[in-house]
């Protein structure tokens, strides 16, 4: 499937900013399954500075620097991408969940460089009532892939999405109690539980296709910033990424900009400013199929209520 994707985030400010300083996270990166055909970035207004990069795990990434007052701020990533994941293999093929955190615990040639994602975060932590919840899944000698779907439709089936309840800042345990939130808040839930068991997970960003109501014309800018999570196999079949909001596998359907240890290592958009005040942000997302995008606006965000 080839995708064209546009993210526009626009801060206005209710008095002017004087300096500022960003990170932004919104192109996407080729990997396995995924290879970007083209992308460009447009920052309004121009910053005085702007330096491309990637950061510490491979993601792409733009440094931006303003210097002169101005009371808008404007970022819009537009790229196209084809993906075409590969189906998880077969369940039996994967190593029991024991001896594959038995594995990633011991590091080595074949676990060193997942042993990071098993470690306490910022804002996701091993988390003893998470694991609890997980253990339900992680039955003695299951295949990894097996528990891993099992608590992937749990979490799918358990927690209801309800935007507005929660916060960045909303800790796993009441994510846990009050069983709703949104897709970090499932993400960071099932991150902090399979820390706790031993298996490596990391926090996925990206996108994920959305269709309007059958007999609706699809809203502008109604598609969203998405986060799932990636959880590792073991050296013989590497990562597979696991949506809990939607209770499916990571195939057609999904772009990915980029991971990290949770939310803070990849947040699309995030600085420091000098001034501002009363800001109001409008974030809109589109990903559409390369060969329905002339059916698309130009215009990203759709104020509809």
């Amino acid at each position: 499937m080839i995708y064209r994707v546009r993210h526009l985030t626009r801060y206005a400010y209710g008095s002017p900013v004087d300096l500022a300083a960003h990170i932004v996270h919104v192109t996407p990166r080729d990997l396995p399954g995924q290879s970007v055909r083209w992308t460009r970035l447009e920052v309004t207004p121009p910053p005085v500075r702007r330096v491309d990069g990637v950061d510490y795990f491979g993601n792409l990434i733009a440094w931006l620097y303003h210097e002169a007052p101005h009371s808008s701020f404007d970022v819009l990533a537009e790229s196209e991408v084809e993906v075409a994941f590969a189906p998880p293999p077969p369940e039996d093929a994967t190593l029991s969940w024991e001896d594959l955190a038995a594995l990633a615990r011991a590091g080595g040639a074949s676990a060193w460089q997942v042993a990071e994602f098993l470690f306490d975060s910022p804002m996701c932590a091993a988390n003893a009532a998470a694991g609890d919840y997980a253990a339900l899944s992680f039955t003695p000698g299951r295949s990894v892939l097996a528990a891993l779907l099992d608590l992937n439709a749990r979490i799918y089936t358990d927690f209801r999405f309800r935007a507005g309840v929660t916060t960045l800042s909303t800790p796993v345990e009441q994510v846990l109690a009050r069983r709703e939130g949104v897709c970090q808040d499932f993400t960071h839930l099932m991150i902090s539980a399979l820390r706790w068991i031993g298996v490596p997970a990391r926090y996925m960003s990206g996108y994920i296709r959305t269709r309007p109501p059958p007999g609706q014309a699809r809203r502008l800018g109604s598609d969203q910033s998405h986060a799932w999570v990636g959880a590792w196999l073991g050296p013989a079949h590497g990562w597979i990424g696991l949506d809990p909001t939607n209770g499916i596998v990571m195939r057609d359907e999904h772009v990915v900009l980029g991971w990290g240890r949770d939310y803070a290592d990849i947040s699309p958009v995030h600085g420091l400013i000098l001034g501002g005040g009363n800001d109001k942000l409008k974030v809109g997302v589109d990903l559409v199929p390369a060969d329905e995008w002339e059916d698309v606006p130009s215009e990203p965000i759709d104020d509809t209520p």
